[in-house]
């Protein structure tokens, strides 16, 4: 202990770092940070963990990186195309694939490289694993990704609704595609119309990869062409994602393990109580000491299974592992969602009053068969804000997660609808659906819903959301724009959750027209939204009888039905 103190604790030997040029098929080179065992390890020819990044790779090795060092792994860091020190422009739509590809046959050849490689990171580093992963290139031996998604559409741009995820694509542009020395505002360029022009006031310029997501606001041959989603039935390797609750991801992270776990058992999936940065604490909300998991312990022990052959715990325990809130507990099971679980529908209740926190909306299992419906005003000029949520990406500038959501249920064009003090835990796990019959005064406009947790002193916690931009109602392919006061039928897709409700909490469901900005505002004019410059009020009405039963359909486990 003495000498310890006086001469400090022995020293690994560091890690030895090398740099590369790594060449692209089209002659581009991509900057790579290369970081090998001391000399006299025990291997000479090394598996690698590669992290290919937008971000920067630094000018030396992490801790992080460090721990796969020290366990007996190769780490390659490489900025990826047009980013940092490396080559070309920064194309994030198309350059993946191929580049990764490069990059996987680069390090196979290389004399410290024994040619198997697996991948870590999250966000765009989770993204680029994706887009590599149905090529099957044969050194890839396994992904980790962690908040990222799998289809550019639906997670990266819009909603499975079709409204653009606004709030995200601009900010995170402003954060990393922003002109040297510009300051952007958030709240003006957000506000900006029109849409196609709102990159110059987040970035200082225009931006390619913004624009041409806007020429294809359906999901046409543009999206599928370059959607990991469309090929998951191509991927081979094994997968353990991981996601959060409050991630912009995490409904993708889950369908793309549902996909993938119908054609191999193969593949982890592990969601906690986090947003985006899984670090990231919640302000007021705590979900105990379990929320917190060693994620870089189980990536070693993913490689180590799948890149250097060594049985591990993992491929013997259950594939799906979600945190549960409310009971603040882990839930392990088989499949997703959990066969186990049943639907329940609750269905929307009122005397044509539900409009803010103090109208007499309900939630009740027994249909009321009354003839009612609910009317607002939806004006785009006076949208509801969000308030948390799964957005991204700086909660500094856009706040996520868990949020007492009362004053957007103070608000004249939001529908609350809240249950019973319930008598006993229920928890839901799974998709959310939103099935509300509803007619409009405009040719097109929205329909938002969020499921919210109801605590005994009316503490409104949100769990998840969703959005449906009316001209999307039959098809993502193929808009349909509405006839004015005619009833339709429509499914909102409100996100995924898994928490208890329990004793003496209330379920909660919001109805309105607009979450803005995590969802752009529709004018409700029926035009191409990415040029409108006009805002007009829409009168919006939801029916809720016995030929129009709007309601909320929750999958919930059997020990909690009554």
């Amino acid at each position: 202990m003495v000498c310890g103190a006086l001469f400090g604790a022995p020293q690994k030997p560091p890690a030895r770092q090398l740099h590369a040029a790594i060449p692209m098929r089209d002659g581009v080179r991509l900057a790579a940070s290369i970081f090998l065992p001391p000399l006299g390890s025990d291997h000479a020819r090394l598996p690698a963990i590669l992290v290919r990044t937008p971000y920067g790779r630094g000018a030396g090795i992490t801790p992080n990186y460090q721990a796969f060092v020290d366990h007996g792994y190769a780490v390659v860091v490489e900025d990826v195309r047009g980013r940092y020190e490396s080559e070309g422009v920064f194309q994030p739509l198309h350059q993946e694939p191929a580049d990764g590809d490069d990059t996987l046959n680069w390090i196979a050849r290389q004399y410290w490289s024994d040619g198997k490689v697996g991948m870590v990171g999250g966000s765009y580093q989770g993204i680029v694993q994706w887009k590599v992963a149905p090529l099957n290139n044969p050194h890839l031996k396994a992904i980790f990704p962690v908040v990222s998604g799998n289809d550019d559409y639906r997670d990266r741009f819009y909603s499975p609704g079709g409204a653009l995820k606004l709030g995200h694509r601009l900010e995170w542009m402003s954060e990393n595609q922003r002109a040297p020395g510009y300051h952007p505002d958030f709240s003006k360029y957000t506000l900006h119309l029109p849409l196609r022009t709102a990159d110059i006031l987040a970035t200082g310029w225009t931006s390619e990869m913004y624009r041409a997501a806007l020429d294809h606001p359906a999901y046409d041959s543009f999206w599928r062409a370059i959607s990991t989603r469309e090929q998951l039935q191509r991927i081979r390797i094994p997968v353990f994602s991981v996601g959060g609750w409050y991630d912009n991801f995490v409904e993708s992270d889950l369908e793309a393990y549902a996909g993938l776990h119908k054609s191999s058992g193969l593949n982890r999936i592990l969601i906690g109580p986090w947003a985006h940065n899984m670090s990231y604490g919640f302000e007021g909300v705590n979900f105990g000491p379990e929320a917190a998991v060693p994620i870089r312990t189980l990536q070693l022990e993913w490689f180590d299974q799948w890149l250097m052959g060594k049985d591990t715990p993992l491929v013997s325990q259950p594939p799906v592992k979600i945190f549960v809130m409310g009971a603040n507990k882990w839930r392990e099971e088989r499949e997703w969602p959990p066969e186990s679980a049943s639907e329940r529908r609750f269905f929307l209740v009122s005397s044509g009053k539900a409009n803010t926190l103090n109208g007499d909306g309900a939630l009740d299992e027994k249909p009321k068969w009354r003839v009612s419906e609910d009317r607002y005003v939806f004006d785009p000029r006076d949208p509801a804000p969000t308030l948390g949520g799964a957005v991204c990406c700086n909660p500094l500038i856009f706040p996520w997660g868990p949020k007492d959501q009362r004053p957007v249920e103070k608000r004249k064009d939001v529908l609350v609808y809240t249950t019973r003090p319930l008598k006993r835990d229920v928890e839901a796990i799974g998709p959310v659906k939103v099935v509300l019959y509803v007619a409009t005064s405009a040719r097109d406009t929205d329909f938002t819903a969020k499921l919210v947790d109801v605590f005994p002193d009316g503490y409104a916690r949100n769990l998840t959301d969703g959005v449906l931009r009316l001209r999307y109602r039959n098809s993502l392919e193929k808009p349909e724009l509405a006839h004015a006061g005619e009833v339709y039928r429509i499914t909102l897709d409100a996100g995924v959750t898994s928490n208890v409700f329990l004793k003496g909490h209330r379920i909660r469901v919001e109805i309105s027209s607009s979450n803005f900005p995590r969802f752009d505002r529709n004018p409700n004019t029926g035009g191409p939204i990415a040029d409108e410059i006009r805002l007009r009020p829409a009168s919006q009405t939801v029916y809720h009888d016995r030929q129009r039963p709007s309601h909320v359909l929750l999958l919930v486990m059997p020990e909690s039905k009554g």
